[in-house]
């Protein structure tokens, strides 16, 4: 159910974002985001990581998103001929990264799945903006193969950083006093460096 629930309250807030910002209401855009994360911070196992997980997939958006912007590849609702992507599209990362340890967990799984669903998706999700009228692509072909070779990095790179989030101790002070087991990659990592030993 949480599952299900994540995927619902994303796509509702994903279409209230993109209708807001092509109606020229980014406020809005902002404020249904921002309304969709605070319900799935209330009801996650862990907030702050999670919070980190968000706070850093929108950094990357803000880049990913500009630099789209400053080659002349999308052209946004609500830009205003600047060269920094505006905010509802950030706000749009921080949206997507609420479901990477949920309703799409299995993309820290199988990262080559993640890749392709990344090189399909990614393209897709920017077609439908761009049908309601959030986003303009002045060379369709072009903006749309550099979005799907991006996404298939981007969405691997989430998963990596949730996976690593999810693992840290960080957040968690006490975690080798209380005798509690070590984080599933560092595990992977003194199991593989015990094999060296080992072997030599």
């Amino acid at each position: 159910m949480n599952i299900v629930r994540n995927l619902i309250t994303f796509k509702i807030g994903w279409v209230a974002c993109v209708m807001f910002a092509a109606a020229g209401q980014p406020l809005l855009s902002l404020l249904s985001v921002a309304a969709v994360v605070a319900l799935h911070l209330s009801t996650v196992a862990a907030p702050a990581k999670e919070t980190l997980l968000l706070l850093l997939a929108s950094l990357l958006g803000l880049v990913w998103e500009s630099a789209l912007v400053a080659f002349g590849l999308v052209e946004y609702a609500g830009a205003n001929g600047a060269w920094l992507a505006p905010a509802w599209i950030i706000a749009m990362w921080t949206l997507f990264a609420t479901t990477i340890n949920y309703g799409l967990s299995w993309v820290k799984r199988f990262w080559v799945y993640a890749a392709l669903a990344g090189a399909i998706g990614g393209p897709m999700a920017f077609w439908g903006g761009s049908r309601m009228g959030a986003v303009v692509f002045p060379d369709l072909t072009a903006a749309l193969l550099v979005i799907g070779i991006g996404w298939a990095f981007l969405l691997p790179l989430l998963a990596l950083l949730a996976e690593s989030i999810t693992d840290s101790t960080l957040f968690e002070p006490g975690y080798q006093r209380r005798g509690l087991p070590v984080p599933r990659v560092a595990a992977q990592v003194q199991s593989l460096v015990n094999r060296g030993e080992a072997i030599r």
